[in-house]
């Protein structure tokens, strides 16, 4: 589909663990390796979707790190680069937000507008460009 961001699964890590934000949660639904995901109402989080308005699943808390089933934990990246996504056409400082598919990151705003990130280039010679998470949870969306 147009605007969505291609993942890896199998390549979704962390640039820089020592200067990333990572915190576990309870699935409260499948979720897949390098879904956005967001909290629910119950406290579990599910995949982060943009078109949601019954209660905001588009207020993203980040990158999953792993998958897992309901009930499982799931550590996702709240502040932090990341690999696997592919954004090499994309232009370094490009905004990512939350997509109408559920937990597709996308180029372009969702139904609801929520900036998850954006692509940054790397200090290495090929100047590698991956995604930076950086989640503003004090952003108010309306409903």
């Amino acid at each position: 589909m147009a605007n969505e961001v291609a993942l890896t699964a199998a390549q979704i890590a962390l640039v820089d663990p020592h200067k990333a934000t990572v915190k576990d949660y309870i699935a409260g639904a499948a979720i897949t390796k390098g879904q956005l995901v967001a909290m629910d109402t119950d406290g579990t989080i599910d995949p982060a979707d943009g078109s949601d308005t019954t209660y905001l699943l588009n207020q993203c808390k980040g990158v999953a790190l792993n998958a897992g089933g309901a009930g499982q934990a799931i550590s996702v990246l709240e502040d932090g680069e990341c690999y696997g996504f592919t954004v090499s056409a994309l232009n370094a400082g490009a905004l990512l937000y939350v997509h109408d598919t559920a937990g597709v990151m996308s180029t372009a705003a969702g139904t609801k507008t929520f900036i998850v990130g954006r692509v940054t280039a790397l200090a290495d010679k090929a100047a590698t460009k991956v995604v930076r998470i950086q989640i503003n949870q004090a952003q108010a969306l309306a409903t």
